[in-house]
């Protein structure tokens, strides 16, 4: 029935498409990435590999000569690798910057750098290199000099300008201290952030990813300009010029809520099938990592260190407060247990204060969580946005780096918070599902590669590299709960995509086990798109990926399909 009433749609321009009983999905939504901020990292990594700007310009752009050296640090597992990648930069002006970063300490044994360590090799350039969650950043001396940087300067609120015994600085700020030096840091120019976009969007869709929710290039201490500059600069020029390649939910840092709430009056959230206002973002805390994040009890590796509150309760509170009554979207980020309770406790003052709607606030991460924490996102309808623990983010595949050694958040977790904390209240995405929270998955990309499929086996199995067991598989969750925390409104409309996109070639009826399955949110109603995207059903974008397996049985046992090829609107965006 079902395939001669799609044939009955087919007309003279129709494609059919035979795909040996393939698997077909929705096109992924990854609920969270820093998309231009990845594409520069790509983009500035083929900088260095050609020395012929013209043959990485794909999208008839000028070529770009290189502003300033990057130095990647992705997968460095060692001091003396760190300092040699810096020390390669070669014929540099004097004066100008060094940038870059992507390091983990934990890859080396958790030993923080110091100026010392590259002080002797770039006398005459100011550096500066962020920590792979961008919650700490390494700066020498003379990037210390020239922000004005001393053992006088006082920490700013929220956050810390990490200092010796003695009281010198380290080079090291943490979260907010790093706006002490981000403004002397000159702006990547616009030519270089749109080819980041293109860049970003073919990465993207290599993997299957046909929408983001672009959280921009908002980091603690960064330019609250930056994401409305990318907006005109980069996404309003992509669309104009019809170079639009992905699709995109923009959010923008909380302190601009009236700017957004005064263009989406005028506009509407849609500026166009590809570009979407999604609602205003805030950080409640830092990282894990940068043993930044907020926990109500102090870090086992560090007894007096409880994390950071990056904003102040009060603002906090008043923003989303004005924000919700705007009727913006929030979504605040939170880390640590003490963070994510702050945050709860504060929608559930907002919602009362301003009255009962559909407002869907967001905890970006929710990433430790302390008990009754997790039932907390179900009752009070909060989206819980998390990313999968996965390996970070590497360039091997584009760029032919290797790292060497790659550790886990798991063990990170368990060095920082002790083994009982860490595997009581890390990644509790069963028990959010349990408790009926709208769970949205994301990568962060790029702190984490944008790989959908490989988070969905990581989210059933839970099993980190080098482990023999699953970590916590008590909150493992399902094939069926990962891909609806990618893709789907509900079940039963991802049941008639899978019957309905095909015309030559149908599915097999294996999908029929998906209706057995409950009514859950995903990560197209985690940002109010799920009118446009998430199924193909009649009336919704036409976006859609093509697996190499034929069963998801043998995906969910071998976790090794791939995306063949992806779809956007109806037509071939990958390969």
């Amino acid at each position: 029935m079902w395939q001669c009433t799609v044939q009955e749609l087919a007309g003279d321009g129709t494609k059919e498409l035979d795909l040996e009983e393939k698997i077909v999905v929705p096109g992924f939504i990854d609920s969270h990435v820093h998309l231009i901020w990845g594409g520069l990292q790509v983009y500035q990594c083929m900088l260095n590999l050609y020395a012929d700007r013209s043959k990485i310009s794909d999208v008839g752009i000028l070529p770009i000569e290189k502003q300033m050296a990057q130095v990647e640090l992705h997968g460095v597992n060692c001091k003396d690798e760190f300092v040699r990648r810096v020390k390669a930069v070669r014929d540099l002006k004097k004066g100008s910057w060094i940038l870059g970063g992507g390091w983990n300490n934990d890859l080396w044994g958790g030993d923080l750098p110091t100026t010392s360590w590259i002080d002797d090799i770039t006398p005459d350039n100011p550096v500066w290199l962020s920590r792979m969650d961008g919650h700490m950043g390494l700066a020498n001396s003379v990037a210390l000099q020239m922000a004005g940087i001393t053992n006088l300067s006082e920490d700013p609120a929220g956050g810390t300008i990490m200092r010796t015994s003695s009281g010198e600085p380290t080079g090291l700020l943490v979260d907010a201290a790093m706006k002490l030096i981000l403004p002397w840091i000159p702006e990547v120019s616009v030519d270089e952030r749109r080819e980041a976009l293109f860049r970003a969007s073919k990465h993207a869709l290599m993997r299957g990813v046909t929408t983001v929710v672009d959280i921009g290039r908002y980091l603690p201490g960064a330019s609250l300009q930056q994401p409305w500059d990318d907006f005109s600069d980069v996404y309003q020029w992509a669309v104009s010029s019809e170079k639009m390649r992905i699709r995109v939910c923009l959010f923008f840092p909380i302190q601009t809520w009236s700017r957004l709430a005064d263009l989406i009056n005028k506009t509407g959230r849609a500026q166009s099938d590809w570009v979407y206002l999604g609602g205003v973002k805030a950080f409640a805390d830092g990282s894990l990592g940068s043993n930044s994040a907020l926990f109500h009890e102090p870090y086992a590796d560090e007894p007096d260190n409880y994390g950071l509150q990056i904003m102040d309760p009060e603002s906090l509170l008043n923003m989303t407060l004005a924000s919700d009554k705007s009727g913006l979207q929030v979504a605040i980020h939170a880390i640590g247990d003490k963070a994510n309770d702050l945050i709860l406790d504060m929608y559930k003052s907002v919602a009362a204060t301003t009255g009962k709607r559909d407002r869907r606030f967001r905890i970006e991460h929710a990433q430790h969580l302390a008990p009754g924490a997790a039932a907390r996102f179900g009752d009070q309808g909060v989206v819980a946005s998390v990313q999968v623990f996965q390996l970070p983010f590497r360039l091997s595949n584009i760029c032919g780096l290797l790292p060497q050694h790659l550790l886990d958040d798991a063990d990170s977790a368990i060095k920082k918070l002790g083994m009982d904390r860490a595997q009581k209240g890390s990644y509790l995405f069963g028990s959010l599902l349990a408790g009926n929270a709208q769970l949205a998955l994301g990568s962060d990309w790029p702190v984490a590669d944008i790989n959908p499929l490989g988070a969905i086996k990581t989210a059933m199995k839970r099993i980190p590299p080098g482990w023999d067991d699953a970590w916590i598989p008590s909150e493992r969750i399902s094939l069926i709960d990962s891909l609806i925390a990618y893709l789907t409104v509900s079940l039963s409309s991802m049941y008639d995509l899978m019957l309905s996109v095909i015309i030559n070639r149908t599915l097999k009826l294996e999908y029929q086990h998906f209706l057995r399955g409950r009514h859950t949110s995903s990560a197209a109603r985690g940002c109010f798109l799920e009118n446009y995207l998430g199924s193909l059903s009649p009336g919704k974008l036409a976006d859609f990926v093509i697996l190499s397996t034929s069963s998801w049985e043998d995906f969910a046992a071998e976790g090794t399909a791939s995306v063949e090829a992806t779809y956007v609107s109806g037509m071939q965006a990958y390969p």
